[in-house]
């Protein structure tokens, strides 16, 4: 059977037309600029007869490979006996700036969609036409070029040829893929209570095109079920790669380590990470100017040397690798893994590389997608994480420092409006210090896409310093603001809140459910999996699923003998911790010094970690503890979690806050930690978002309280307790404080193994 490559039109040309720099102004203003609108303008134009988003694909073999390579084209125009290929464009550069070989890709593009066309319909000649459109003003600029059937032949060919080393290695690389995936085995000599049940409901989910929640305890090894599965549909040919999403580092961790355990035992798969652009950049300062970085300038004309290297000599390729390899390429490492990404069988990231319409992967297009798996692991995350993904929010101090470091600029007189605009909101919010409207303000919106002209025009300015940081941020805060105005509905709403001298906008998604699926339905298969992903029915409402979604809960495969479960029943409710923080502490003495171990206990905020740690160390000097700071970088973290020891000869505790960093993705197996104490039942604090938040569900018919607070709470605390049994041999002791764990309610929503808890009066020495 021969070979087949397919590829997008824009794929194709990009990879062999790649060239220049990754300067942040002109990616600024190339790329981050919607020009939906623009194109639509000129698609307006057209006569009656014109087509528009036209689909074209054709085949072409070339060294016994057959690429099969399609794409839409913005319009194919008929002009007495002229047939034009029509390329738009939209750009905010002035466009007396653009000449007719400005951007050599561009032609490209569309000379590659008038040779589908003239193959198709035996044409000896095509006119191609690129249209230049200014996002703000409209304005157009048009070229113009006519190209015999011959000379478009000719330059596919060229083409092809260009791109057949990248094709020719990956059709290797994916036979040698395919063959391993094959002879693959589950990587461990036995599967555990429960792992054999999640694999193969995933194998199936993907088979069928299905989604699937996923409820699976902590230690029964989900990353690797979830994975294996995926792997071997990839093998079979039902998905093209996979996006493995996370929330934190130490989760893309797990996932890295379950690549390279396959890899030990055959497996030949691509499989990237991706790091954020901050924690990556080899630079003092994340500044992507050539004049700055070295990395940046010339990026493109090193980027295909480079990628050919790395996937000749590579197939783990973690951040690690990115950097060694783009440190011996001069690339950016951040850019370096998203052109990877592009081309990998497995991407490892964060959820918003897929699900924020601010930073999405806009490399990937609708095809990809089709043949792509999403596996959101720890998914009960990303109902909060989707929210801010899918919110956008200003500062009046932004607009307010713009205005008086731009006097006499071009860009005076709009930051200048949007600071009146925003005093004007002040006036407003005097009287409660808040407003809340449901609707989107035009009025605003018009007044930022001024603001982004004129800011685009600033940052293009090639005599500027690296000194616009204030300016660029705050030209990403409005196009986020004026993106995200496009998705506003019923389940958003505006609120002011103001302080002092500082006024706080923000259109807030209340309710993200309905944006996380039309992004999801895009793709295969979608995973959703948690030790915590209970109760189901809030979980289905708030991530997007439907009736025809899969949901399976797998039970605890751990003895209910390993866990020890009391219950201290005091208030922990705001106004009575001052009072309760003396039993807590007697009940914290009393344990370490009678059991000994190393343990964890959690906290509902800072300030109440800080004061009962404060009181217990002055009552307990000789017992050894820890306390987790406002900010702890990842080396403070591995420094926290090394003093829970395996071998402790003297009790041992360290403080942290529920929903932190050590609540979640924290693996102390064995004697390294023996008990956690739950100090609360997880609320999130009172506020103005949350308040918001429960009269909306209430309006739906939900219960609003329990969708904005008791759930979200919960969660917190069921990951915290399940810090604690980690494998079939772990056991240890769980102590809830809080006086409600002792109502119906609260108790319906622990884990069953947890319910019978005793009073912590009966605790046996």
């Amino acid at each position: 059977m021969q070979p087949e490559i397919k590829l997008s039109v824009r794929s194709l040309v990009e990879y062999v037309y790649r060239s220049g720099s990754i300067d942040q102004r002109f990616r600024t203003a190339t790329t981050l600029t919607e020009g939906t609108k623009a194109h639509k303008a000129i698609q307006r134009t057209y006569q009656e007869n014109d087509e528009k988003e036209v689909f074209l694909k054709t085949e072409i073999e070339y060294e016994k490979i057959m690429f099969i390579i399609e794409g839409r084209c913005d319009g194919l125009l008929f002009r007495d006996d002229k047939i034009f290929i029509d390329e738009i464009k939209s750009t905010s550069r002035d466009l007396s700036e653009i000449e007719e070989e400005s951007s050599p890709v561009h032609w490209a593009q569309a000379k590659l969609y008038a040779y589908i066309y003239a193959k198709d319909h035996e044409i000896k000649e095509m006119v191609v036409q690129l249209t230049y459109i200014h996002t703000f003003t409209e304005e157009q600029k048009q070229f113009q070029k006519h190209f015999t059937f011959q000379e478009l032949e000719q330059f596919v060919s060229e083409l092809v040829e260009h791109y057949f080393p990248y094709a020719s290695l990956m059709q290797n690389h994916q036979l040698r893929r395919n063959h391993s995936i094959n002879q693959l085995s589950f990587p461990f000599a036995t599967y555990r209570e429960g792992q054999r049940k999640l694999a193969g409901v995933v194998y199936k989910t993907i088979s069928e095109e299905k989604n699937i929640f996923a409820n699976a305890p902590t230690g029964i090894g989900k990353t690797i079920s979830t994975i294996f599965p995926t792997v071997k549909a990839i093998g079979e040919g039902k998905l093209d790669r996979m996006f493995y999403l996370t929330a934190k580092t130490i989760t893309r961790q797990t996932a890295e380590e379950a690549f390279s355990l396959m890899k030990n035992r055959g497996l030949c798969m691509s499989a990237v990470t991706i790091t954020a652009k901050e924690k990556i950049c080899f630079k003092e300062e994340t500044i992507c100017q050539k004049e700055y970085c070295e990395f940046a300038n010339g990026y493109y004309d090193r980027i295909n040397g480079a990628v050919l290297d790395i996937f000749s000599h590579e197939t783990f390729i973690n951040r690690q690798k990115i950097e060694e390899y783009a440190r011996k390429h001069t690339l950016c490492p951040f850019e370096f893994s998203l052109d990877l990404a592009f081309v990998a069988d497995a991407i490892i990231c964060d959820y918003n590389y897929i699900f924020d319409p601010k930073v999405s992967l806009k490399r990937f297009f609708d095809e990809h997608k089709r043949q792509s798996a999403l596996l959101i692991d720890e998914a009960h995350n990303l109902v909060d994480r989707a929210r801010e993904m899918f919110s956008a929010e200003l500062q009046k101090s932004d607009f307010l420092s713009l205005k008086r470091a731009y006097k006499g600029s071009g860009l005076y007189e709009s930051v200048h409006k949007l600071n009146k605009y925003f005093i004007e909101l002040k006036k407003k919010c005097s009287e409660k210090g808040h407003l809340v409207w449901q609707e989107v303000d035009e009025d605003l919106i018009n007044m930022l896409e001024e603001f982004i002209g004129k800011a685009e025009i600033e940052l293009l300015q090639p005599s500027k310093s690296v000194e616009e940081a204030g300016l660029l941020e705050t030209y990403f805060a409005a196009t986020g603001f004026v993106r995200i105005s496009n998705l506003y509905d019923e389940r958003y709403v505006t609120y002011v809140e103001s302080d002092k001298n500082e006024v706080h906008l923000k259109m807030f998604c209340l309710d993200p459910s309905h944006l996380l699926q039309q992004v999801s339905k895009k793709f295969r298969t979608t995973v959703y999996f948690s030790a915590t992903l209970l109760p189901f029915q809030y979980y289905l409402d708030m991530l997007g699923g439907t009736s025809e979604d899969y949901t399976i809960s797998i039970p605890s495969p751990f003895a209910k003998e390993q866990t020890e479960v009391y219950l201290q029943p005091l208030s922990t409710r705001y106004h009575d911790r001052e009072h309760t923080k003396k039993p807590i502490i007697e009940m914290l003495s009393k344990l370490l010094k009678e059991r000994g171990g190393n343990y964890l206990i959690f906290f509902p905020s800072y300030h109440y970690m800080n004061s009962v740690y404060e009181d217990f160390t002055t009552s307990c000097p000789d017992i050894r503890c820890i306390i987790q700071t406002n900010k702890i970088n990842e080396e403070e973290r591995e420094q926290f979690l090394k003093e829970f020891k395996e071998e402790s000869s003297e009790p041992f505790i360290g403080f942290a806050v529920l929903g932190g960093i050590f609540s979640e993705g924290v693996d102390l197996k064995g004697n390294r930690l023996n008990g956690v104490i739950v100090v609360g039942v997880g609320l999130p604090q009172l506020c103005l978002e949350r308040n918001i938040m429960k009269d909306y569900f209430q309006t739906t018919g939900k219960n609003g309280y329990d969708y904005a607070y008791t759930f979200p709470g919960m969660n917190k605390v069921l990951q915290a307790g399940g810090r604690l049994i980690r494998s079939e041999t772990d056991t240890g002791v769980i102590v809830l404080v809080d006086d409600r764990f002792l109502t119906q309610k609260y108790q319906g929503l622990l884990p069953r193994e947890w319910r019978d808890f005793e009073n912590i009066q009966n605790l046996p020495e």
